[in-house]
Formats: C-alpha cells, structure tokens, sequence
C-alpha cells in the first residue's frame, strides 16, 4: 500500500476542505523543543526505521523501550518524596511518616548552608538555616536525620552535589553505627557538580577538584559500596532553569560523559564504574515529548557508551534514572491545578520507563510541602500504579507513528548538541565558554515571552483566570530551629575530642594536596566529629574557591 500516497489523498480530499470551514488553532504547532508537529503521522514518517536498531526489545541494547526486560511487571518504581525541614528531627519524622504511608524510598533535601559547605553557626548561613532542606553540619546530625531507620532496608537519594563526598562519609558512618557494612548499602548521591555551573550555582571549588571529588567517590565507591549509585548526572536543574527537552538530554549526556572520560583517565576500567551510575531528569506537562524524551535519552546514552567508550558489559549503557515533576509548572495562582499538572508529568515519566519517581505538591509554590499535600503527591503516583494500568505494559506508547518519529528527532537535535560541545573541548570547556548557560537563558526567555504575549497559555495565570480560595495549612519554618541548630553545633564542637578533630583536618589537607583518594580520610573526619564547614574550609585552602562564570 502506498501510504504517502494515501496521506496525500487524504489531505486533499478530507482535510482541506474541513481546514477551509474549520480553521486550525495554529498556524504551527510546535514542540518545546521547537519541532513542528505534523497533522498526522502514518509508516510514511516511519520509513528509515528499523525495529532492531531503532527500538529492539525490553532489556536489550538500545534500550529504548527500558532497561529491564519486564519493567513494571517485575515491580512498581521506587517512590520518593524530596524532604528536608528546619532541623534533623523535623525531617526524620517526615520520612517516618512518609515510609508509613508506602513510600519505598528516602530523598534528603539539604539546606543552602550544607550545599555550599557552610556550617550553621556560620557567618554565610545567617537567615537561610533549614529554609529549603535540612541542615547538617556534622555526624551528629546525620544520625538525627536517621534514627530509628535501618539503613540496610532503605534506598536513600541524597540531593548533594560541591559537598557530596562529606554527606555520603556521613551516611556511610551513621550505617557503621547501626552495625550495617557498607558494601550492603543502597542509595544514591547526586554528586554532580558540572550542572551546578551550567544551571544551579550552588558549587564551592573549581571545576577541576570539583572532578576530582567526584571520580575519588567512583573509585571508592567500586570498591566498597557496590550497591551504591555513584551520580545521579541531572537534567533536572538544566530543565528547571528553562532549556527545552532536546536541551535537557544533550547537555545532560554531556556532563555525562565528562565524568565517564575523567574515570578513565584516573584509571578506572569502564565496565568497573559505569553500571552505577545514574540519571535525573525532569518530567514537564507535554506528556507526548517527555516520554519521546526519556526513550531518546536511554537510546543515546547505549549509543554513547557502546560506540564512544567501547564499554562491554551491558549495564554500562544503561540509563537508569530518577525523575522529578516540573517545579517551574506550579503556580501560586489556583494552586489546585497543580494537582492534574503533576499527575500528567509523573504519567510521563511513568509511560516513559523511570525507575524512580517525586511528585511535587500542590502547595509547593508557596513554602516546604505540607503533610497533607505530600501525602496527596504520593497518592498520584500510587493511584498510577495501582489503578490505571499504565504500569502493565512496557513501553506502551512504543510502535507509535508519532512517538517514533519524536524520539528520531529528539535524539538527533541533541546530538547535534553533544557535537557541538564536543568541538569545544568537551562539558566543562564548554561551561567556561558559557555555551550551555547562554543556550538556556535564551530558551527561557523564549519561553517568558511567550506566556506574556499569551501565544503560551498556563491555565489560571494568562487565560482562564478565575478567583481562587487562599490556600491554607502552610508550612512555616520557626524560626527557633535555627537558634536550636547552632546550639547543638556550638555544644558538639565543646565536648568532642578536639586534638583528634585537628589530626583528621590535617590529614585531609594532606591527602588533598596529594592524588590519593579523598573518601577514607573525610570518614575519618566525620567520624571524629569534624563540621562540614570546618573540612570544606581545609579543602577550600587547598583547591581555591569558583567564581561565577560570566556569561556574555
């Protein structure tokens, strides 16, 4: 049959003519990546595909259509609530709450002053203690955060990136105090500092003791924590500062693949590292795109790590990813809608083959999520689950005309990307030339421009506006946590071993200065009780501190 043929009849002699009574809404219809949608899509867009190479099966390289052979048949994905609050304790009954509920997996948000590697009673951390996460400024703290949960039946995900390698010593030291060896613990660091430069700012050192950092973890972490996801490479923050999906899978892979080549050329074989690392992406509200994105994602990333880095075993060119609904989506005006916004994003990752998954809450335009509105989160990704079948079929969009021909053009656009930040010298030149950060501040002004002209419409804020009921049961951070905070820390610094904590910090400038890896000396650290902000100071002696990259 000739399909372009029939196409071609068909808009001849059906659409036309119905075109000329009915007008279309749009002169074109566009993407967020800025792909024009066709009006149809018949095997005619499927002419160049091949099933083994563009799709092949569940399990098996590509990998387009998830990464294991029986996705959510085998079992559900893991579900998370990102949770931190203004102390230790706050947020340790959070996630005893939450784990009470039927969530099967802990997410730790961390406050300003821990990302940056200041300690509460800081100078640098006045007024911003506990406000977006929980502040940890030493072990005791950590063991705060989870006592009462055994870290040997828990997979945690911590939100850390320019202090990472201090937070997982920690983790690592609270599971030794419950008796748990490392190699039996589960979890995930975000640990990748490259996008902090790209689209976050929440860096301490240089880029490269910052690589530096994070290859140290990989080496360990292959050797003592098998279980452990060394990175978790994140789109999330790309998307969330405003690039389009193409964007969010190009500069992603990227950083990606900066921090695959830097474990290669520290010594570490491919196939020893790279079945753990790990992914975060966003799920925004186009539903068709976001599940053409995740499938372009984990195809080019196969390709990548087969083609480019001539891995082996078959683990390595998996994408394994978590995902987070869009924060930038929700709005303060009807925050009711914010409920069907997130429901559509986590059926996109969903429908997408995720492993993991956070639904934003509906209050979260205004202050932390409230108990009742992340117990709603949570129930969105349950009612996914167990109610509407979407989790009984892999890939179940797979095979679709338009579906194929988006994930193509997704994959291809961001590849001319990766190309073209490969011919800068790779990510982390590239983030010196400011290349990624221009590209996505004019995507978001783009973006901006187009909700002000009303050409973009966001319900309840440029069209179908309507008055709205206060919202009500907001979480407020008293503002007495703090003081609380600084407290403990001044009583920790009073009744430690002092000398044994100046040992440890000289050690680490030591080992710093060195090529030797840096994770056992910052246990030893932690474990004597030294502060983050007091080992992020040696090492700030030791590697300089980054200055914003200027972007023209």
């Amino acid at each position: 049959m000739d399909t372009s043929k029939s196409k071609r009849e068909w808009q001849e002699k059906v659409l036309q003519p119905s075109t000329k009574r009915f007008p279309e809404r749009e002169e074109h219809f566009l993407t967020t990546s800025g792909f024009e949608i066709d009006d149809l899509y018949t095997p005619d867009d499927a002419e160049a595909f091949d099933y083994d190479q563009n799709l092949g099966y569940p399990g098996e390289f590509p990998f387009t259509r998830g990464i294991q052979p029986t996705m959510y048949r085998g079992r559900m994905w893991t579900m998370r609530q990102y949770a931190g609050f203004a102390s230790a304790q706050a947020t340790n009954q959070r996630y005893h709450y939450l784990l009470e509920q039927g969530q099967t997996g802990l997410s730790v948000a961390f406050d300003l002053p821990t990302q940056i590697g200041y300690d509460s009673d800081s100078h640098q951390a006045k007024g911003e203690i506990g406000k977006v996460g929980v502040p940890i400024s030493s072990l005791e703290d950590m063991e705060i955060l989870f006592e009462g949960i055994p870290l040997g039946k828990v997979s945690t995900s911590m939100t850390i990136n320019s202090s990472a390698p201090i937070l997982l010593a920690m983790y690592i030291a609270v599971g030794k105090k419950q008796g748990i060896d490392p190699s039996k613990l589960n979890g995930t660091i975000q640990n990748d500092v490259l996008k902090e430069y790209i689209a976050r700012g929440t860096y301490i050192f240089p880029p490269k003791p910052s690589m530096r950092l994070t290859t140290d973890i990989f080496h360990y972490c292959a050797q003592n924590l098998p279980q452990w996801n060394t990175i978790s490479i994140s789109g999330y923050h790309i998307r969330e500062a405003g690039s389009t999906a193409a964007q969010e899978i190009a500069f992603t892979l990227a950083d990606g693949i900066a921090y695959v080549q830097a474990a290669i050329d520290a010594g570490l074989d491919v196939d020893k590292f790279a079945g753990r690392l790990s992914f975060f992406f966003a799920a925004n509200t186009n539903l068709l795109e976001e599940v053409a994105k995740f499938r372009a994602a984990r195809r080019l990333w196969a390709k990548i790590m087969h083609d480019r880095f001539e891995a082996k075993d078959p683990r390595s060119m998996m994408l394994r990813f978590h995902t987070q609904t869009c924060g930038h989506t929700l709005t303060a005006q009807q925050p009711d809608n914010n409920v069907i916004r997130t429901a559509i994003q986590a059926l996109a990752a969903v429908l997408g083959g995720t492993q993991s998954l956070h639904t934003n809450s509906r209050d979260e335009a205004y202050a932390t999520p409230s108990e009742d509105a992340v117990t709603l989160a949570l129930r969105t990704q349950q009612l996914l689950a167990f109610e509407t079948g979407v989790a009984d079929c892999t890939d179940p969009l797979g095979g679709s005309y338009y579906m194929e021909h988006l994930t193509d053009a997704l994959e291809e656009k961001a590849s001319e990307y990766i190309q073209k930040i490969d011919d800068l010298g790779g990510a982390r030149a590239a983030i010196e030339h400011g290349y990624q950060q221009r590209e996505i501040q004019e995507s978001s002004y783009r973006t901006q421009k187009e909700i002000e002209s009303g050409k973009k419409i966001v319900v309840g804020v440029n069209k179908f506006v309507s008055p709205y009921p206060e919202i009500t049961g907001l979480l407020r951070i008293d503002p007495a946590e703090a003081a609380k905070q600084t407290q403990r820390l001044t009583s920790l610094k009073a009744k430690r071993d002092n000398e044994k904590v100046t040992q440890a910090l000289n050690r680490l400038k030591d080992v710093a200065s060195s090529e030797e890896n840096t994770m056992p000396v910052f246990i030893d650290c932690v474990e004597a009780y030294a502060t983050l902000g007091e080992i992020c100071n040696v090492l700030r002696g030791v590697f300089g501190e980054q200055e914003e990259i200027l972007v023209i």
